[in-house]
């Protein structure tokens, strides 16, 4: 299985509000950088679609290294949230439906054709690809 490193991140002005999402795809010896946004949308929404657009660029099937400084994303898997959200219909713990269902089924089902795995990176320090993808992500909210 190819291997595939992403780093992901999403940025918001006013939450709700306009936002957008970057994301670093790095295979072999290629970079690809895509971003994306929209004029009404969450924080938690832009960090999830960054996500998603990222697994959707792959062609096929990789082992992925996903980094994302969303404690939201990482912890959903690496803590067995979401396994549980589905075993629920997409309900949580308390019984109330899982906010923005349809990007994490989604995302689970990417999560599927991928081996991913998730690794939580600290937000605006010295991670250059990290950073990276903050700036992608701010450069892409719509005015």
């Amino acid at each position: 299985m190819e291997k595939v490193i992403i780093y992901t991140d999403g940025a918001c002005s006013g939450n709700p509000g306009p936002g957008g999402w970057g994301t670093v795809l790095m295979y072999k010896d290629t970079k690809k950088e895509i971003s994306g946004g929209n004029k009404e949308t969450t924080n938690n929404i832009m960090e999830l679609t960054a996500v998603v657009e990222g697994l959707k660029m792959l062609k096929f099937p990789c082992e992925v290294e996903l980094y994302s400084d969303s404690a939201y994303i990482v912890n959903a898997f690496n803590q067995g949230w979401i396994y549980n959200w589905k075993k629920k219909n997409w309900k949580t713990s308390d019984g109330k439906e899982v906010k923005n269902k349809e990007i994490w089924q989604e995302l689970y089902s990417l999560t599927k054709t991928h081996k991913v795995t998730f690794i939580k990176v600290k937000g605006h320090s010295d991670n250059e690809y990290n950073n990276r993808c903050d700036e992608l992500a701010r450069n892409a909210i719509p005015n």
